[in-house]
């Protein structure tokens, strides 16, 4: 778009790296306006863009960081960190982080934003959620944060819908992110999906942008599976 003011705006979290930055630079590739909400420092350069410093995990940060966004026309919610651990083995205060994070970021993202949307009668919404949310061995306490994720988008979806605010999850399978190499998830190697390759983040990125857009108005309360067929052996 030559008006950038004319621009629809983006609340992008985790913009800084993987799912989140592709997110980000494919939107702005579109036209769209980005806030980017990191707490590592800003890797995109483009006059859409705007980088906000924040720690997801704290309630005060968050507040400060919407303070002034409350004209986004969108909020994908893509920051998160993955923990692993059977029972008896189990990381608690990793457990408590990937709550934090992304439900209790999501829940006051949303308190703080989507009103406003509902109040203009229009608005969209993306968790990014994942596959492993329908229970996987060693990923309990993961899987539990993801799977809330999309309870609250079915709730409050069915709260928004009559005013134009449509709120959709979308859950990868494994992901090529540098995620993958983290060492806290050593010993609980990604599973190839019967594609036989990892899903990119630049995929993700492209269906979350269509959930953005006016096609998709009709969408709304779902949990889109992009996952290379990893779940169809459910």
């Amino acid at each position: 778009m030559s008006n950038e003011a004319a621009a629809p705006h983006a609340v992008v979290t985790g913009s800084s790296s993987g799912i989140g930055r592709a997110i980000a630079s494919h939107l702005l590739d579109e036209g769209w306006r980005v806030s980017g909400l990191d707490l590592a420092a800003p890797t995109l350069s483009h006059a859409g863009f705007t980088h906000a410093a924040a720690d997801l995990s704290s309630a005060e940060d968050i507040a400060r960081a919407v303070a002034s966004l409350h004209d986004a026309d969108a909020l994908v919610h893509a920051a998160g960190v993955l923990r692993v651990g059977p029972l008896g083995q189990l990381d608690h205060a990793g457990g408590e982080l990937m709550w934090r994070l992304h439900v209790d970021a999501a829940t006051r993202l949303a308190d703080a934003l989507v009103p406003a949307m509902a109040a203009r009668g229009h608005g969209r919404v993306v968790f990014v959620g994942s596959r492993v949310a329908h229970g996987m061995p060693g990923r309990g306490q993961y899987a539990a944060t993801k799977a809330a994720l999309v309870a609250l988008a079915r709730s409050w979806a069915a709260e928004v819908a009559e005013r134009g605010v449509t709120l959709n999850v979308v859950s990868p399978g494994a992901t090529q992110t540098a995620m993958l190499q983290d060492p806290a998830r050593a010993g609980s190697a990604p599973r190839l999906p019967p594609i036989g390759r990892l899903i990119q983040p630049a995929e993700i990125a492209a269906l979350v942008t269509f959930l953005l857009s006016a096609p998709a108005a009709a969408i709304t309360g779902q949990d889109i599976a992009i996952c290379g067929g990893a779940s169809l052996h459910r």
